[in-house]
């Protein structure tokens, strides 16, 4: 089971890579959105959940086991930001309320996720254990 394991790790660390890459490349529209759901300093709310998304974060998903307080952080940042940004039942607009329905139902299934993975003894199969308190 090691490397369906591993296989499925550099997946979804992937996806956390692709969504901290895309707070950046695309800043400007991602900002504007922020901006309009009321978040105060949108450019650095981005900015700052790009780095806690992606790069402060998957880059050692596929080979090193992830801390704890890592998958702790990812489950605060998806649940967090997923009630004031997504909140679909109070679209008015039926194209919008569809897509914050789909982005706020991905953001749960990524916490029920993390959430599952916190049930796995550490470190896990296929592993670099690094104690990121040295470093």
């Amino acid at each position: 089971m090691a490397i369906p394991f591993l296989i499925g790790r550099i997946i979804f660390g992937s996806y956390w890579l692709m969504a901290g890459f895309n707070h950046f490349a695309q800043l400007e529209p991602m900002s504007g959105y922020a901006k309009a759901k009321g978040t105060p300093s949108p450019k650095l709310a981005v900015a700052g959940s790009g780095h806690s998304s992606g790069a402060g974060r998957a880059q050692r998903a596929p080979l090193v086991c992830i801390q704890l307080s890592e998958l702790f952080s990812l489950i605060h940042f998806s649940a967090g930001a997923s009630f004031p940004m997504h909140d679909f039942w109070n679209a008015t607009d039926a194209q919008a309320k569809q897509a914050d329905k789909i982005n706020f139902m991905k953001n749960m299934a990524l916490v029920e996720a993390l959430l599952m993975l916190l049930q796995l003894p550490h470190p896990w199969p296929v592993s670099i254990r690094v104690d990121v308190a040295k470093h």
